[in-house]
């Protein structure tokens, strides 16, 4: 489920279907009976076009649940403002280009029942219906994907289990702002932000580190983009852990968040 949360309202996709709960400002109308497409990239007022859900997930999270399950094109336009933070709407009688600098959290189910790798429940998917449901995403969009997880369901017996604590959101949040604050002042703006030729000059790696990314290129198929975000990835866990130096830890762990990488090769 998506709630992305603006100033004047609530945005809610679920299934690749989309709701609208109206929030402040209650004179601003949408047709929900337009297309998914129209009202996630923009919608075409005849002469006054008005900005999507990427738009208003700008500075933002833009959470989309069921990804496979949206319609192929609207999956298409968030590569453009993935890649350069901005959407262009073109109609017959103008252009209009609206900022779209969102965090992308996207989820699936690994297949059509949602229970391929279940310990607990047999999948039903033929294999072929699996390739299909997976092939749903492509794998330009899947490459501007910084963080492919695999998250595995919780054991029943863990369910119940009141001393499973992890870290204190406080406590993650500080980590985080101090690592944002050592890329502020080392380089000007935040790693995600980097050019190849400014990600170059901040990672400096070792001979074993340079070996173990060729390896993952071979492996993996990455193109020159997966390469670099893995770069990003490493850079940003070197600096969580406050160090000035990437090292091979830190290489692995981020070769370890593509994870979709090897559907695509």
């Amino acid at each position: 489920m998506l709630f992305i949360s603006t100033n004047s309202w609530i945005i809610d996709i679920f299934y690749g279907r989309l709701s609208l709960i109206l929030g402040i400002v209650s004179n601003k109308v949408i047709d929900l009976y337009r297309s998914i497409l129209a009202l996630i990239v923009g919608i075409d007022r005849g002469s006054n076009p008005m900005p999507g859900e990427i738009s208003l997930a700008h500075n933002g999270v833009l959470f989309l649940d069921e990804l496979p399950e949206f319609d192929r094109k609207v999956l298409e336009v968030l590569r453009e403002p993935l890649e350069t933070g901005i959407v262009n709407i073109s109609r017959a009688k103008c252009q209009v280009e609206y900022p779209a600098n969102f965090q992308l959290i996207a989820a699936m189910n690994p297949c059509p029942c949602g229970y391929l790798g279940s310990q607990y429940k047999e999948c039903s998917d033929s294999i072929q219906s699996i390739r299909r449901y997976q092939s749903k995403l492509s794998g330009p969009l899947l490459d501007r994907i910084d963080l492919q997880v695999e998250v595995l369901e919780l054991a029943k017996e863990d369910l119940t289990n009141q001393e499973l604590r992890g870290e204190k959101s406080s406590i993650i949040r500080e980590r985080v702002k101090k690592a944002r604050d050592i890329q502020i002042t080392r380089q000007g703006k935040i790693n995600s932000m980097l050019t190849s030729k400014e990600l170059d000059e901040v990672c400096d790696l070792d001979e074993e580190s340079k070996k173990m990314l060729t390896l993952a290129i071979e492996k993996l198929g990455l193109s020159a983009r997966g390469y670099y975000k893995i770069l990003k990835v490493a850079r940003t866990i070197a600096d969580l852990s406050g160090c000035k130096k990437i090292e091979k830890l830190a290489i692995q762990e981020a070769i370890g968040y593509r994870k979709m990488d090897k559907f695509f090769k």
